[in-house]
């Protein structure tokens, strides 16, 4: 049965400000308060972002990234500390204050991807050495590695592109120290050596997924943002996979990036304006969204069906946090 979706806009969330909190910034997705006590106050909206742009907003985005994270953060806790406080709202997390570390940390257990510093695009034109491994001839698109890795770049900044690092050159340029380099590593391969156990508990592969780490105000290295959602993760259907590999072809996938195709089938979507996204693919991203969350948690997806408007719940669940 597809779930059911809203039909009322008051019950999607495109912005979430509320003058109310203080220092906000506006992200692609989401909303950030700082309470300047060494909070933050993080909301996830129900944007759905590419190519530099907002496409659209999808129902139930917010809360399915912010559900599906709260579940993974819970299931790895005893791996290593996360930023969680408390989660007031369904789309809303209150994390500890950190200072992000300035690498990007993506684990790798397939040889898969399609952005330049996928290390199958690298492959593909010839390269093994890559991110400080060497990768053994004659691996097939969407082959398992031998062993998971981690592919860090550093990050980007306005009008700039990731570039590929390797541990070495982290540690060199003054990135990160040799400790926290041990310690970061240890940990991303950890969590994703759990997340590919309990993945495939539920029929998945989890093929590979970014990190987001900073440190506490005592040095201490956190784990922050999101971990193993649709948003930040590949996964693939393990029935099918065997089958698609042998035949060559793509694995199947929660497919919510049809949006992304249909733009960019229709105009070059860093120079023209931005078609409107018909109704019926944004409703069926948001039953993807929702199949992806209860496919990776085992759970029902539950839908809001008070009466009231999603920014008068957020506020009133937020209401201990604003300032007297």
């Amino acid at each position: 049965m597809k779930p059911t979706l809203p039909a009322r806009a008051d019950q999607i969330l495109a912005d979430a400000k509320f003058p109310e909190l203080p220092n906000h910034y506006r992200g692609k997705v989401r909303d950030t308060y700082d309470l300047g006590d060494g909070r933050m106050v993080i909301i996830s909206s129900d944007r759905l972002s590419a190519f530099d742009s907002i496409l659209a907003v999808i129902p139930y985005k917010g809360q399915v990234l912010t559900q599906t994270a709260r579940f993974w953060f819970d299931a790895t806790a005893d791996i290593c500390p996360n930023h969680v406080l408390a989660y007031p709202d369904p789309n809303v997390v209150v994390g500890t204050r950190l200072d992000i570390l300035p690498v990007e940390i993506v684990v790798r257990g397939y040889l898969a991807g399609t952005t330049g510093t996928s290390i199958l695009t690298l492959y593909k034109k010839g390269a093994r050495e890559m991110y400080g491994h060497r990768l053994p001839d004659g691996l097939a698109d969407n082959q398992k590695l031998p062993t998971p890795i981690i592919t860090p770049t550093s990050k980007a900044y306005d009008g700039e592109h990731d570039a590929p690092l390797t541990p070495a050159e982290i540690v060199e340029q003054g990135l990160l120290s040799a400790l926290q380099w041990e310690t970061l590593s240890r940990y991303a391969l950890a969590l994703f050596d759990r997340g590919q156990e309990m993945a495939a508990a539920r029929g998945l592969i989890l093929v590979d997924t970014k990190y987001e780490f900073g440190v506490d105000t005592n040095g201490q290295i956190i784990l922050a943002d999101e971990i193993h959602t649709p948003d930040s993760s590949r996964y693939w259907f393990a029935e099918t996979y065997a089958d698609k590999f042998a035949k060559g072809e793509r694995p199947d996938s929660f497919d919510k990036d049809f949006v992304r195709a249909w733009v960019a089938a229709r105009c070059d979507p860093y120079k023209d304006q931005i078609p409107e996204i018909p109704a019926e693919m944004i409703d069926e991203t948001a039953r993807v969204y929702i199949q992806a969350f209860e496919t990776i948690t085992g759970r029902a997806f539950e839908v809001e069906t008070g009466g009231e408007p999603i920014l008068t719940r957020i506020r009133k669940n937020l209401a201990v946090y604003i300032p007297a």
